[in-house]
């Protein structure tokens, strides 16, 4: 293998991904790429603009490009899916070398956490109720565009993270 497998946990504000992210790189004993968006904002102090949201694309992109030398899986909390949606929400656009390195740096599996668990609000949380139900559509219409393949993961507690590796261990059984 040349390159370890890519699964990147992603989904709504509020539905777990940091936590599940973690559990799995645990479990599996493989590494794990944190948020890089959510450090980057609460240390600005000050509103984000459009040239953040692009430095934390740049920063995703370089991320996944290091994990070269990772054992068999490396797990992404959250990714270019998310931010691609993020530029098109608050700005109306993205930039086009977006698109380009999303299909560049494919995703083996996209596990996207459902809206099941309640929203909790924090200074870096914008999008609760309804709007947090759009972008959970708007996320798997994106990586359906990809042709990504994705699994949704539901529950609460450790019946998530239960579900979460049933659906890695399947994928690493059958590809």
């Amino acid at each position: 293998m040349d390159k370890p497998l890519r699964i990147v946990i992603t989904g709504a504000e509020s539905t777990g991904k940091t936590l599940l992210a973690e559990a799995l790189a645990g479990h599996f004993n493989m590494e794990w790429i944190p948020e890089y968006a959510r450090g980057y904002v609460e240390k600005l102090h000050r509103p984000y603009v459009i040239d953040d949201v692009e430095h934390i694309a740049r920063k995703q992109i370089e991320d996944m490009q290091n994990t070269g030398t990772a054992d068999r899986l490396v797990f992404f909390d959250t990714w270019l899916i998310i931010t691609k949606v993020w530029f098109d929400k608050v700005y109306g656009h993205h930039p086009e070398w977006l698109h380009h390195a999303i299909v560049e740096n494919p995703v083996d599996l996209f596990l996207v956490c459902d809206t099941d668990l309640p929203w909790v609000n924090d200074p870096v949380r914008e999008n609760g109720g309804e709007a947090r139900i759009m972008l959970h559509k708007t996320y798997l219409q994106e990586i359906e565009k990809y042709g990504f393949p994705y699994q949704i993961v539901r529950g609460f507690n450790t019946s998530r993270i239960n579900n979460a590796i049933a659906i890695v261990d399947n994928f690493l059984k059958n590809g």
